[in-house]
């Protein structure tokens, strides 16, 4: 069974464009939990635009699913996983300023940095999920410097998905096989919708989870929050 783990980040961006608790975070991720979501995700970025240090914290005590926090591996992020110690930390290459995760690690160059950064987070009982594109060669890599998993960035699978899903696809099959073969879990984010998210889920061998957020709250503005996870749960168990 693939797990939707809902990323929460667009609550936070709107409560905080307009200050104090409205829409609660800790209470939407609650209510996602209950309409479905086996999971939350977050990504506490530095500048707290959107998820912050103290929602972490806060959400810590209420969320019954697995809880996933993502983020660029510095002094503010291994402290955040130190006092909480989430069920996954997915380590993201965006250092501040960048807007949004939208290329993954490049294992051979930051080998160095990564792996003692790996055994740190494993050794507080967190598994390791390491946000990759789909080179063979730094997926291998990955799997040297000991991450429990990988999460495929899918934003050129999205990107081309209209235009050809067979060819948006096939280096993500290959990759995801190859992943597992080696014996990483396999992970999915960035871009995935109603539109794509079947055909991934049925092309991919042993997807564990795939984290949603962006085209999941922007369909709750129009479905309703309920009607929506219900929707992305229904691709996971049923599309082709």
């Amino acid at each position: 069974m693939t797990r939707l783990s809902v990323n929460i980040n667009k609550i936070a961006t709107l409560r905080n464009a307009r200050g104090g608790q409205t829409p609660n975070v800790v209470q939407f991720a609650l209510d996602a939990e209950r309409f479905g979501a086996q999971g939350i995700t977050v990504h506490p970025r530095p500048d707290e635009r959107h998820i912050t240090a103290r929602d972490c914290y806060e959400l810590k005590e209420q969320v019954k699913t697995e809880f996933n926090i993502e983020g660029y591996p510095d002094k503010r992020y291994l402290q955040l996983i130190k006092d909480l110690q989430p069920a996954q930390a997915t380590l993201v290459p965006d250092p501040p300023g960048v807007l949004t995760s939208n290329a993954g690690w490049d294992c051979n160059k930051q080998a160095k940095f990564l792996e003692p950064i790996i055994a740190q987070i494993q050794a507080m009982g967190v598994r390791v999920s390491l946000f990759m594109e789909t080179d063979l060669v730094q997926i291998d890599k990955a799997k040297a410097l000991g991450a429990d998993r990988i999460e495929l960035y899918t934003g050129p699978y999205a990107e081309i998905y209209t235009e050809n899903r067979v060819t948006a696809i096939e280096p993500y099959r290959v990759a995801a096989l190859h992943a597992h073969n080696l014996g990483l879990g396999i992970n999915a984010g960035h871009d995935l919708s109603l539109t794509n998210l079947a055909f991934l889920k049925s092309t991919l061998i042993s997807l564990d989870e795939v984290s949603i957020g962006h085209a999941l709250i922007s369909d709750a503005l129009y479905l309703g929050i309920e009607n929506t996870i219900q929707r992305y749960l229904y691709e996971l168990r049923e599309g082709a």
